[in-house]
């Protein structure tokens, strides 16, 4: 017995975070990346639940970090069915890339760690846990992701996986703002840094340092919002997976952003 179901409006808000309309909209984009075309599943045998259903099982999944076995019987299927949907329904909903921009539109770029339960990926971090380095970027202006790295082990600091997460490549030709933790990337901005006599700054560096941090906090904002999707606090995927579910939060995040 189907316990949940996109059919009843009231269950997609609590498990997306999303309206009826923007779930609707999603839906609509998934069956233009091909969601229709793989709606047979294995050969001989048809999908227990239609498009919208799978699309709300992986925004559940996503949004509550249930067990296969938990996740499956509320939509009425097994474990290994919950599971195959997962794998082929995410991917779709990834974050498509951004293809036009203004020449001045300013990006901000932060990493954060991803406890992660597969060790060939994950290291162990500042948090205690084996974890891997998410770098994620956001418009500065509208606030929505842009952009998210290749996920690298927890215990290489942001200067390294900003360049070995292809994040950069992303980011090419325009300008980004981070913390002090990216020094050593010359294509960064980050806040000067006091002169190592121990001399304080002057005082229009401060001033310029207290504009950064106000700008560079919508990233965390951004990243603490990622994070309402419980999946990105305990990752029990192989970590090879990361990548498509954290761009598939980012586009969630910024469809609930949007409005």
């Amino acid at each position: 017995m189907q316990v949940i179901s996109a059919a009843r409006a009231e269950w997609i808000f609590p498990f997306t975070g999303l309206q009826p309309a923007q779930f609707r909209r999603l839906v609509r984009l998934v069956a233009e990346r091909g969601g229709d075309a793989i709606a047979d599943g294995r050969p001989g045998r048809q999908w227990a639940l239609d498009l919208p259903d799978r699309v709300l099982l992986v925004a559940a999944y996503w949004r509550t970090n249930l067990t296969m076995r938990q996740i499956g019987p509320l939509f009425g299927v097994s474990h290994s069915a919950a599971h195959r949907v997962i794998d082929t329904v995410g991917p779709l909903l990834a974050l498509a890339p951004v293809r036009r921009r203004p020449v001045d539109q300013i990006a901000i770029v932060d990493g954060t760690l991803i406890p992660t339960r597969d060790h060939r990926l994950a290291a162990p971090s500042k948090n205690y846990r084996y974890s891997t380095n998410l770098q994620v970027a956001i418009d500065a202006s509208t606030r929505m992701v842009i952009a998210v790295g290749d996920p690298q082990p927890g215990n290489r600091n942001d200067t390294i996986v900003y360049r070995t997460s292809g994040i950069d490549q992303k980011l090419d030709g325009r300008p980004v703002m981070a913390d002090g933790g990216y020094r050593g990337n010359p294509d960064v901005i980050i806040p000067y840094r006091k002169p190592s006599d121990g001399s304080p700054l002057s005082e229009w560096k401060e001033d310029l340092n207290a504009q950064h941090r106000t700008i560079r906090a919508q990233v965390e904002h951004a990243l603490a919002r990622m994070k309402c999707w419980k999946i990105l606090r305990d990752y029990r995927r192989a970590a090879r997976t990361l990548t498509h579910t954290a761009s598939g939060i980012a586009h969630l995040h910024n469809i609930a952003l949007a409005g």
